[in-house]
């Protein structure tokens, strides 16, 4: 997808962090925007903010893990601008211990995590397939290419989003389809996610302390890259048709490297 401009893009957790950037970025670009959050004021602000720089967008208030909330994102993307090409399924929160969470823990990453883009990818992957064009581009994280100790919930849900984006491109390939797909695989990026139990269901709160995000938080702010860095990453990624998006190489080859020696040791 080389000429961006005039493209129509939906942008999932698109009130702040990657999600925020990618729609700026896009914007600058001169794509056409739906952008979805489940924040409705963080949505709104970002919808006034790149209305009021001339951009052509809409917002969307969704729930990326209710299945129907996306169908209703789907069918208004087709009501604004009649056409949908670039689909980002980019919104994620962090969970806690695999050990001490409770199954609601699970349930409320899992839902939004992996759920988030499983029915970004069933809800808006017939439309793009019929009219043999679009990219769709799924955000998983580094934590997807090898396990740790501190976020085990939200390792497996990012190692799912990878495995189904690899399926789905071999899936389109062997259809002989121009749909394409990328996965994009960040390290440590400054965004406020290590707080999104900002927005955990009132029954999931336990484990989730404001110490721990508070602790995670300033870790990720202190080394993290812009979040404007990503988005200029995914927009090359685009054009180039790559499927893997590799913010920290080096954290990545490092992550591979550990799980060898799992496999091999």
């Amino acid at each position: 997808m080389e000429d961006l401009t005039g493209k129509v893009a939906v942008v999932t957790g698109a009130g702040s962090g990657i999600g925020l950037a990618m729609a700026r970025r896009f914007a600058a670009e001169g794509m056409r925007l739906v952008l979805a959050d489940i924040e409705e004021p963080a949505l709104e602000a970002a919808v006034d903010e790149l209305r009021s720089a001339g951009a052509d967008v809409v917002g969307v208030p969704t729930d990326v893990a209710d299945h129907a909330s996306v169908v209703r994102l789907h069918d208004r993307t087709l009501e604004a601008y009649d056409a949908v090409h670039v689909v980002c399924n980019n919104a994620g929160v962090v969970g806690r211990s695999i050990v001490e969470s409770p199954i609601e823990m699970w349930q409320w990453v899992v839902g939004v995590n992996l759920f988030g883009v499983i029915n970004g990818c069933n809800v808006f992957l017939p439309t793009l397939v019929a009219q043999d064009q679009g990219h769709v581009v799924n955000t998983a994280s580094v934590a997807g290419l090898r396990g740790n100790a501190l976020l085990g919930i939200y390792c497996t849900t990012k190692f799912a989003v990878v495995g189904l984006s690899e399926s789905l491109l071999e899936e389109l390939r062997a259809r002989g389809s121009n749909v394409g797909v990328s996965v994009l695989c960040p390290g440590f990026v400054q965004t406020r996610i290590a707080l999104s139990h900002r927005n955990m269901p009132e029954g999931v709160r336990r484990v989730a302390e404001e110490s721990e995000g508070d602790v995670l938080q300033n870790a990720v702010m202190s080394v993290g890259i812009p979040a404007p860095e990503v988005a200029d990453a995914v927009a090359e990624a685009l054009r180039a048709d790559r499927f893997y998006i590799l913010t920290h190489p080096d954290m990545a080859r490092g992550a591979l490297d550990q799980r060898l020696e799992l496999l091999f040791g």
